[in-house]
């Protein structure tokens, strides 16, 4: 019953969403280091939807950006959403970032120059990460290995820039002001620890507060706080939900469906057990999320797109019933997609 709550939450059964940007409202940010991945986060959860939808929402409404959010890690926002949770998830990265800086020969000093000379840079308009890298390297900073990506990581903790419109295969980055024009007024950061655990639960209950403190980065008291601040119902089994969860009497398993790299149903929770199961290679021993089949609330086949098509690779057998539903899936996939 969990999991088919969750699914519910995660808009992987009941009705399907109309849009990307209704897709990022449900999950608050959509892990992105993968673009394809993310982008097929969005397919799995709504309906009629092609990739390029989510490249307009970048790129012409500037509904939705890419940026270094949750735990450090590149995530798709609502543009709306970004102003109350950069400042909220990105302070406690600061140490991290200034020493992975230092480990690839970048001291304090340098970085500061980088930030600066990216700054000027795309004061002109958008630019890609080559482009930038250029920039940066004709301040005198170094930039070979992973320095570049700490830069740019640096930039964005620090509320210059975000990754905002697709340049064909790659997507550039802005200053945040140019893109998303003025910020709102400032959230207490009470406020933001209470919409944050609201929006979490509204795309993941039933959760504990591990739950949301693993996934959004922050410590288990200030996620406790958040979970008090918006009123969030205790159940008898421990987790939390919010309060008159329509969701809850009504959640089924969803459809046989495929998952893209990094999706959202193996990000949320602190234990991933109950949808992988004993196939725990679905993470790979280097942090890559692998794309999945679920059937049944469960995991029961890893896939792979190369040359306009899905090839799956199950774990057993697979009755006729659901393959047929996966190769439907399937060439919903590659019509998504665009082949």
């Amino acid at each position: 019953m969990v999991t088919a709550q969750r699914c519910a939450a995660q808009l992987l059964s009941g009705d399907l969403a109309a849009s990307a940007e209704e897709v990022a409202g449900r999950l608050l940010v959509i892990q992105a280091q993968d673009p394809r991945g993310a982008r097929l986060a969005v397919r799995a959860r709504s309906a009629g939807l092609s990739a390029s939808d989510v490249d307009d929402a970048l790129t012409e409404r500037r509904s939705l950006v890419v940026s270094w959010l949750n735990r450090g890690t590149l995530h798709l926002v609502r543009a709306e959403d970004y102003w109350w949770l950069h400042p909220l998830t990105t302070p406690q990265l600061r140490t991290g970032n200034s020493r992975r800086l230092e480990q690839e020969g970048v001291p304090g000093q340098d970085a500061a120059r980088a930030v600066a000379s990216i700054g000027a840079a795309l004061a002109s308009g958008p630019l890609t990460r080559p482009q930038l890298r250029e920039r940066v390297a004709a301040a005198g900073v170094r930039t070979q290995g992973q320095a570049m990506v700490h830069i740019l990581a640096l930039a964005t903790i620090e509320g210059l820039i975000v990754r905002g419109p697709v340049v064909g295969r790659d997507q550039a980055f802005a200053l945040v002001r140019d893109w998303l024009g003025a910020p709102p007024p400032a959230m207490s950061r009470e406020a933001a620890l209470g919409e944050l655990a609201r929006r979490y639960l509204a795309g993941h209950a039933p959760a504990a507060d591990h739950d949301l403190a693993r996934w959004a980065g922050i410590g288990l008291r200030e996620a406790r706080l958040g979970l008090a601040r918006c009123c969030a119902v205790q159940r008898t089994d421990g987790l939390a939900e919010l309060p008159a969860n329509p969701r809850r009497a009504t959640a089924a398993l969803p459809p046989p469906r495929l998952l893209g790299a990094f999706d959202p149903l193996l990000l949320g929770w602190v234990s991933r057990d109950p949808i992988v199961g004993p196939h725990r290679l679905i993470v790979t021993v280097n942090g890559l999320f692998r794309p999945f089949a679920l059937v049944g609330g469960r995991a029961v086949a890893t896939w792979t797109f190369s040359g306009g098509s899905v090839a799956l690779e199950p774990f057993a057998a697979l009755d006729s019933q659901t393959a047929a539903a996966l190769d439907t899936d399937a060439a919903d996939v590659t019509r998504f997609l665009g082949y």
